[in-house]
């Protein structure tokens, strides 16, 4: 297949922009209230979080346009599409849920729905295009840390 760089400009730039969003909604608290919680000592340090975020939404971005350019093969795209938007916005609600709101509990509930719905977006993803499903191997790997981490902080406070 012939590349597209627009699309694939397009791909990583709107799973930037969920990122920027969520950037918006933790940035206050990162300052203000987040630093007053109980938290694991395997707790990563604050600046880890962006760099990592910006990784996996570029790796998330790239695989979405893999299976992008196969969207006149896939037998079931608004499917995969609807899969993925909501996973997208399951990741965003995360971030307002625990920062914006901090609501820990709620927040560990819902991204033990994250985490799901992120596999069955990898496995979905894996059906189209091998390469699409593996990128979403560190995301899934990531959220499952960050699943565990909510639950300590859950936990401590």
């Amino acid at each position: 297949m012939k590349f597209k760089p627009l699309a694939f400009i397009i791909n990583i730039a709107i799973t930037l922009g969920v990122g920027a969003l969520g950037g918006w909604a933790t940035a206050q608290s990162v300052k203000t209230w987040y630093p007053t919680l109980n938290k694991p000592s395997f707790n990563p340090p604050d600046w880890l979080f962006a760099p990592v975020w910006t990784s996996l939404y570029i790796l998330i971005g790239i695989a979405a346009y893999l299976v992008w350019v196969r969207r006149d093969k896939i037998v079931h795209f608004p499917r995969t599409v609807a899969i993925y938007l909501i996973q997208l916005i399951l990741n965003l609600a995360w971030s307002f849920i625990f920062f914006y709101l901090h609501e820990i509990g709620f927040a560990l509930a819902e991204i033990i729905l994250l985490l799901l719905v992120i596999v069955i977006n990898a496995i979905t993803f894996y059906k189209i295009n091998k390469w699409a499903g593996i990128l979403f191997i560190p995301y899934i790997m990531w959220v499952s840390f960050a699943t565990f981490l909510t639950y300590n902080i859950f936990i401590l406070n």
